[in-house]
């Protein structure tokens, strides 16, 4: 005989990460509804069991209807549960991070209700949201020392120069430019393309590069 038991509330929620103005920033949503309406938030939704095939599917599904964004690199970050965290009930939420060079954020940054902030000023978002938002910038930190990660926010070809300084700015750290270009170039995660482009107070123009297909984790920190 089956018995009933209560369910808990089953939901999705994202970090969408980018660059702007070299500083490492957050997509948020204003919330329209209780609890917590008018409050800035992480993008987040319900799963919906006749839409979504797995969990995968419904950050996408939610990236997709809230803030108009498609093809994004989007991974699987943490599950966050308890009885206390949502005021509606017990509630577990399966957070996902996304990486993405800023025009890519376009279709979203044109909606009021969404926003873009300093991760380093995001902090006061409901629920647990800002525990998630911590938990990917630790992921990105970690695996961004030793895999491509912090070259998913660059657009689709970048210098090595335009590299360099996205995994200082994602990792927090000064990097050597000599031996960073040294060891990407051995770890061999790149392909030259047959573009070069002047960077500003260069003498000469600068290769172009983009990441071969697939990830890529190193055996070793860059």
């Amino acid at each position: 005989m089956e018995t009933e038991f209560p369910r808990p509330i089953l939901t999705v929620d994202i970090v969408p990460l980018t660059l702007s103005d070299d500083r490492l920033c957050v997509l948020r949503a204003v919330r329209r509804a209780e609890p917590f309406a008018g409050r800035p938030a992480l993008i987040g939704g319900y799963v919906h069991l006749d839409k979504d095939a797995h969990l995968g599917e419904t950050a996408r599904r939610v990236l997709a209807d809230k803030a108009g964004l498609t093809r994004l690199y989007v991974e699987q970050l943490s599950t966050f549960s308890g009885r206390d965290r949502d005021p509606r009930g017990w509630s577990a939420s399966v957070a996902y991070f996304s990486l993405s060079p800023l025009e890519t954020l376009a279709p979203a940054l044109s909606r009021e209700e969404l926003e873009l902030v300093p991760v380093e000023a995001a902090a006061g978002m409901p629920f647990d949201h800002d525990l998630m938002l911590a938990a990917a910038l630790e992921r990105l930190r970690g695996k961004g020392a030793y895999s491509d990660l912090p070259a998913r926010l660059l657009a689709r070809d970048f210098t090595l120069a335009e590299l360099h300084r996205v995994y200082q700015i994602a990792l927090g750290e000064t990097i050597n430019a000599d031996a960073f270009r040294r060891k990407v170039l051995e770890r061999g995660f790149l392909q030259e393309t047959e573009e070069k482009r002047r960077m500003p107070g260069a003498n000469r123009p600068s290769v172009l590069y983009r990441l071969k297909r697939g990830a890529a984790v190193f055996d070793r920190r860059l």
